[in-house]
């Protein structure tokens, strides 16, 4: 049944299969492992839709490995804004250089597991699709497949990744690896599969219990903690003050607006408060509080109000940031 599995499966695949800047159609010679990697690190968390055109940017301003492993921390950081959780970017960075004096990426999961920022999932999926290793490759997708066709409810890492390796075949691992991926992205959907258009379902005991949704079981939701801070408005001449941030923690090395640590306790009233940002962390929600300040202080630069879109300002700083502006713009137009 397993092998039938596949053939079924890959067979619907090259019918089917999306279209990405970084993928080689299937049967087609495999691609270039940086565009692999690159692609795997955005995805994280991120969805296609979001990723393709900031893939595209990306690798037209470094189309090689050696090309983003020589570009300043700086541009590769501000290159990076808007994609969100940003210690991504500085793995990126560091895996950059890492697989540069290495000579080139390691050609197993094992090996690329080594680099920084690499997980099980990632090295795997890098290993299966861009040099044919027989690895199972198990994101949240192929997760959700694997757990409806064997109805289980709770799977464990370790089961699933057996339960994948059992299923993907010798021949073309990165495309079965590609086609699960699909297959969990527009049929076997979290909420309303189409089971009537999967090329598995006669093997899916989730199908045959009538409730497919019910795998696996769905996990607790945990309260976000409330955070909250103060970001600084310093404007001078048609430019505004930034600082970076420190290269260790959240938003690390990225530009910001000034201001100090966030804390579990709310900012004193202040009468020059601009508005409010709320932004919810994978850990936590912050408030940030955004206040008209004075003078600048400690390390920065002064940024023109005209190129702010080139500062590569995090989502947070940017909302931030558009907040104040528009403050100020419907000041002017009631004066």
């Amino acid at each position: 049944m397993t092998a039938n599995l596949a053939e079924r499966l890959l067979k619907h695949y090259v019918d089917n299969f999306r279209r990405l800047p970084w993928r080689a159609a299937p049967g087609e010679p495999p691609p270039d492992p940086y565009r692999v990697w690159l692609s795997e690190v955005m995805l994280q968390q991120t969805t296609v839709a979001t990723v393709i055109p900031r893939f595209e940017r990306f690798v037209a301003r470094w189309p090689t490995i050696d090309a983003l492993a020589a570009a300043k921390d700086e541009d590769i950081l501000s290159e990076w804004a808007g994609l969100g959780y940003y210690a991504r970017a500085r793995n990126l960075i560091a895996c950059a250089r890492d697989v540069v004096r290495r000579g080139g990426f390691p050609a197993n999961a094992a090996d690329l597991r080594q680099l920084p920022g690499l997980g099980d999932y990632t090295a795997a999926a890098i290993a299966a699709i861009a040099f044919g290793e027989r690895v199972p490759v198990v994101d949240t997708n192929i997760a959700r497949i694997i757990a409806r066709l064997r109805a289980i409810g709770m799977p464990s890492a370790v089961e699933l990744r057996a339960l994948m390796l059992a299923l993907t075949p010798a021949n073309h691992p990165g495309d079965f690896a590609q086609a699960m991926m699909d297959l969990g992205a527009t049929i076997c959907r979290p909420r309303v599969p189409l089971c009537g258009q999967c090329p598995l379902s006669e093997h899916c005991a989730g199908f045959a219990s009538g409730n497919p949704e019910s795998f696996p079981a769905p996990k607790a939701k945990q309260p976000r903690p409330q955070r909250y801070g103060v970001a600084y408005w310093i404007e001078r001449d048609g430019h505004v003050w930034l600082v970076r941030r420190p290269a260790k923690g959240l938003l690390g090395g990225m530009a910001a607006l000034p201001g100090p640590d966030w804390s579990s306790e709310a900012p004193a009233e202040n009468s020059r408060a601009i508005g409010v940002v709320r932004h919810i962390f994978t850990h936590f929600a912050l408030e940030l509080r955004i206040d008209h300040a004075g003078e600048p202080a400690g390390d920065g630069w002064w940024q023109p109000l005209e190129r702010l879109a080139e500062a590569g300002l995090p989502t947070l700083y940017r909302r931030a940031a558009e907040i104040a502006l528009e403050v100020q713009q419907a000041s002017r137009a009631a004066a």
